[in-house]
């Protein structure tokens, strides 16, 4: 059987000298292997050659039949580890808590355990008639959240 460990076991080595880091690995029960890497500067096509490449290398089709696909992270698609939270400080995210609440604010902040968020909210202010814009922050554990998505702007 094909396992999460082996393929780390077999893509560590590669990941660093290709200045890359595993985002996630799937095996489904069908032997299905989905790979996901990032960068800090982003995902070359060679480079997802190489590591699949890698991964056909180190096993044996005959023993086991496998179909295996390597991938980088994507746009779109929720942020998973503290690394890429850190690559996208600057940016605006999109956050679903645990609970189902939902945020967007921009990111600014990130580390092991956490990050943290800052959005403009409209506030009644004592002595005023109209609300006022109000920026605030928010931190997040990354174990309190559900989703975490780059929100991506074409203006």
């Amino acid at each position: 059987m094909i396992t999460k460990e082996r393929i780390d076991e077999i893509v560590t080595p590669l990941l660093e000298k290709e200045n890359l880091f595993l985002v996630d690995i799937s095996i489904s029960t069908d032997n299905k292997i989905v790979v996901t890497v990032d960068s800090d500067d982003g995902v070359s096509i060679d480079s997802c050659v190489a590591v699949s490449r890698a991964i056909e290398s180190s096993l044996d089709r005959d023993t086991e039949d496998f179909e295996l696909e390597v991938s980088s992270a994507g746009v779109g698609q929720p942020l998973k580890m503290p690394r890429q939270y850190l690559k996208n400080i600057g940016r605006e995210l999109e956050v679903i808590t645990a609970k189902g609440e939902k945020f967007k604010g921009k990111l600014v902040g990130a580390d092991e355990s956490g990050f943290t968020i800052t959005f403009s909210k409209k506030v009644a202010v004592e002595g005023k008639k109209k609300k006022q814009l109000v920026e605030e922050e928010m931190s997040f554990n990354y174990s309190d959240t559900k989703s975490v998505k780059v929100v991506v702007s074409f203006k």
